[in-house]
């Protein structure tokens, strides 16, 4: 590689830093107030309570319901939180919390994550409709198969306390704490699209990602999944939605991915991604690795697989009309 060329691939390196990130904190930072001044006005309190009647069908208490309603707006560390300070922990069985984590795991986040899926080109009903209802489906799926068997049914026991990981105090936090905080995750997040672009490029360059595409076309090949989107899917499953729906938005404006393409993986990335560190932070709150990780990922599987061949079946007008927003508008199928 010469000269021209490495001053080249770096300047189209910080150009794609720059897209991403601007477009991840273009929906990001309006979000973040949007929920904390709900927060403030007791909205987080009020969906917990109207939610405490559906955590019944999947066989939990209604207390549950401001945990995953927290969750619902924020993120699964706060609803963490919610759950230590509600004193769950002492009422629950081992399978009650698994169910309970695999709704959280499946749906959190959403004023974010779903605003990034929808500038991606996949419209906000479907994603809401994906991610709450693919929550209650596997919740009580979960709850029905535990109960079935009789498995998991002893008290929970709690690994996870809210100091071992530094987190923050369940105590409301003043404006000025809060903001620090959020500007500490959005560093974050800039450095971790930063090492993340750039695992990319070498990869690319290398020829790593045509081997990457070439071992998982099998399984994609079952999803419907192009092979331009398997690098970011596999970006969004393992390190989060936002991350491979950052990269995906980018790529589906340049008309690189096709948006049957975009609409499968943010799918399967709505019920499955962040595979590794979300995993890890319920079962430290005692949910059995089943439900947090095997069980979803095959739930998610089949259910992308189903929902994929029904997408083959549907009009361009119907996908146009009710699932694509007009994001994606250069690349047509």
């Amino acid at each position: 590689m010469n000269k021209h060329n490495a001053v080249t691939i770096l300047r189209e390196l910080v150009s794609e830093i720059i897209e991403v990130s601007t477009t991840l904190f273009k929906i990001m930072i309006p979000t973040l107030i949007a929920i904390k001044l709900l927060e403030e006005l007791g909205g987080i309190t009020l969906l917990g309570q109207l939610l405490a009647p559906v955590m019944s069908c999947v066989g939990l208490p209604e207390s549950a319901g401001i945990v995953w309603a927290t969750t619902l707006l924020t993120n699964i560390y706060t609803g963490m939180l919610v759950f230590i300070t509600q004193g769950m922990e002492q009422q629950l069985t081992v399978a009650q919390v698994t169910v309970l984590s695999g709704m959280m795991l499946m749906a959190h986040g959403l004023p974010v994550e779903a605003r990034i899926a929808q500038k991606a080109g996949i419209r906000l009903s479907i994603t809401l409709i994906l991610r709450i209802g693919g929550a209650l489906l596997y919740g009580y799926l979960l709850h029905v198969l535990y109960t079935a068997g009789d498995w998991l049914q002893q008290p929970n026991n709690l690994i996870w306390q809210p100091d071992s990981l530094g987190a923050a105090s369940p105590e409301p936090t003043s404006v000025m704490q809060w903001a620090l905080e959020q500007v500490q995750g959005l560093i974050a997040v800039f450095a971790i699209i930063c090492v993340l672009l750039t695992t990319l490029k070498i990869l690319r360059i290398i020829g790593f990602e045509r081997l990457i595409n070439w071992l998982l076309s099998p399984l994609l090949s079952l999803l419907k999944i192009g092979k331009e989107a398997t690098t970011i899917t596999m970006v969004g499953i393992t390190l989060g939605l936002s991350f491979g729906g950052g990269l995906l938005i980018k790529e589906a404006k340049a008309g690189h991915i096709a948006k049957q393409d975009v609409f499968s993986s943010m799918a399967l990335l709505a019920l499955c991604h962040s595979i590794i560190e979300d995993t890890l932070l319920v079962m430290l709150l005692g949910a059995h690795i089943s439900g947090a990780l095997w069980l979803r990922i095959a739930f998610s599987l089949i259910v992308i697989s189903i929902l994929s061949r029904w997408l083959l079946s549907r009009s361009n007008e119907f996908k146009e009309r009710y699932l694509y927003t007009a994001q994606v508008t250069k690349h047509e199928q």
